[in-house]
């Protein structure tokens, strides 16, 4: 061995301690028990140091807690201390918080703990799923927010809380992208905003993966927004092979990597809605394995009565709302909102004392992105009814068109349980096809031997559901804790789900 390479050994065993003096074997037991800053010192202490490092966190990871602790600061420390508290290395983080706690100072917080090469996301949401950071505690939890009725204000009782996850997946590379929206922006303009949000990633993922499409997207939207136009532009240019999932929230800020000036808000725009992109890396380091994403929908309506289809279609000038009349399958008479809802409320009964109303529109439309030659897309979008007269039908929403066909359907928990236990049932499947026992909604298959394990689960759940939905507590969690217990499952619950799967759960 030439001299200067003997020197150069000498000086690395004296820096690292001299690996040869332990032994690998201890070294890595040592390592491993390291929370993840310390872990993150270590590995820059030597080559051979980085190596066992390197074996110590060689598979994807997910770390979650939730703290419930009034004081902010406090709560969020819990959650940093805990999701840190063994060897990882975070290439996303995810907080969701409560309305009494501040969004800025919680981002804050985080990014600089995690530092500038870590996406961030931080959202206010309308409840928190997870594990207790102290007591180890599971808890699905929404913010207890009533109205006075004779002031009209909101009388705030619990509202603070906050979950973080933290993910490690290699061979993935996670980037955040946002979609700005010019504030007056007329709103033919913004569809052309969506336009470049879904270029924006193409043109990302292809920088990185060589293909257009990345493996999985969390799509968060910001309250208010309509989301029906993203996600219909995101299912026609995305691969069936990407899995989309996530919700929206009333309002939340984000952090590109290794970017710490981007505002969600601006004097001329505003981020509507921000994708965290999981793309395949095709220069991953050599012997790392795939990463699927697993994506299990349940849902909580029911059909009721006979198809619809639109007559008469008015949106509103506010552009979230639109008013309809209606012909009922094999009938001729034109039915205002007030015909229809008896009619649906006949066919209800008193199964239901409050029943929450949607109707289910088939909608087939013309679709492209930029100057791409349009094809045809079907889709199925939910809108809210929010009440009817004697001339029209009031639903949430925009973008439904005269012949379009619909059904109602009605907010169920007999039919959400039924679902629940269908997702259960397609879960342990997952677990019967993974040779060890640990599983999630994601799946490596790793180098030596086609070995598969479930590393953690995300859920994200309608804040119409939960506990008071249900009459009783963690329903949504209890397929995935039923099939895997132990394993980190983390979520929040948000104005309305976003789900679209490439592995069919369901």
């Amino acid at each position: 061995m030439p001299r200067n390479r003997r020197r150069e050994k000498q000086k690395e065993r004296q820096r690292g301690g001299g690996i040869d003096l332990i032994g690998e074997d201890l070294l890595q037991k040592i390592l491993s028990r390291l929370p993840a800053l310390s872990f993150a010192s270590a590995a820059c202490v030597s080559r051979s140091w980085n190596v066992v490092c390197q074996r110590v966190i060689c598979r994807p990871k997910l770390s979650s807690a939730i703290s419930l602790n009034p004081e902010q600061k406090v709560a969020v420390k819990e959650v940093l201390d805990k999701v840190l508290s063994e060897p990882i290395r975070p290439h996303f983080a995810i907080a969701c918080i409560g309305p009494s706690f501040c969004l800025r100072l919680t981002h804050q917080l985080i990014t600089e703990k995690l530092g500038s090469r870590t996406p961030v996301i931080t959202c206010e949401s309308s409840g928190i799923i997870g594990r207790d950071a102290l007591t180890e505690e599971f808890q699905e939890l929404q913010w207890d927010i009533a109205t006075d009725e004779d002031h009209g204000a909101e009388i705030h009782n619990l509202t603070h809380g906050i979950t973080l996850t933290v993910g490690y997946i290699p061979g993935l590379t996670v980037e955040a992208i946002p979609l700005l929206q010019s504030i007056e922006a007329p709103r033919a303009l913004r569809v052309a905003m969506v336009d470049n949000f879904v270029m924006d990633i193409r043109e990302y993922t292809a920088s990185v993966s060589g293909c257009t499409s990345p493996a999985g997207i969390i799509l968060f939207e910001g309250w208010g927004s309509d989301v029906k136009p993203i996600i219909d532009k995101l299912d026609y240019a995305m691969s069936m092979e990407t899995s989309i999932v996530g919700g929206q929230y009333r309002q939340f800020l984000y952090r590109r990597r290794g970017d710490n000036r981007n505002p969600t808000r601006s004097a001329k725009y505003i981020a509507a809605a921000v994708a965290l992109l999981f793309v395949r890396d095709r220069n991953k380091p050599h012997g790392i394995g795939e990463t699927q994403f697993h994506v299990a929908l349940s849902t909580g309506l029911s059909p009721i009565g006979l198809t619809h289809k639109a007559v008469s279609v008015r949106e509103k000038q506010d552009g979230c709302s639109t008013w309809l009349t209606a012909r009922r399958e094999g009938l001729h008479d034109i039915l205002d909102g007030e015909s229809m809802l008896n009619y649906i409320n006949d066919e209800i009964g008193d199964r239901i004392e409050y029943p929450v109303l949607y109707i289910g529109v088939m909608k087939r439309r013309k679709c492209s992105i930029g100057s791409e030659k349009a094809r045809w897309v079907t889709s199925l979008a939910f809108h809210e009814v929010t009440g009817g007269d004697e001339e029209y039908l009031f639903v949430n929403g925009v973008g439904i068109k005269t012949g379009d066909s619909f059904h109602f359907y009605q907010s169920d928990s007999s039919t959400a349980l039924s679902f629940c236990q269908h997702v259960s049932e397609n879960l342990r499947r997952l677990k019967e096809d993974c040779n060890h026992k640990n599983c999630h909604h994601v799946r490596t298959a790793a180098a030596s031997g086609d070995v598969k394990e479930v590393f953690g689960g995300i859920i994200f759940s309608c804040c119409g559901r939960g506990e008071s939905f249900f009459g009783r507590s963690n329903v949504d969690s209890s397929p995935f804790l039923e099939n895997f217990p132990g394993v980190p499952l983390a979520g929040t619950f948000c104005g309305g789900e976003i789900g679209r799967a490439s592995l069919r759960l369901l």
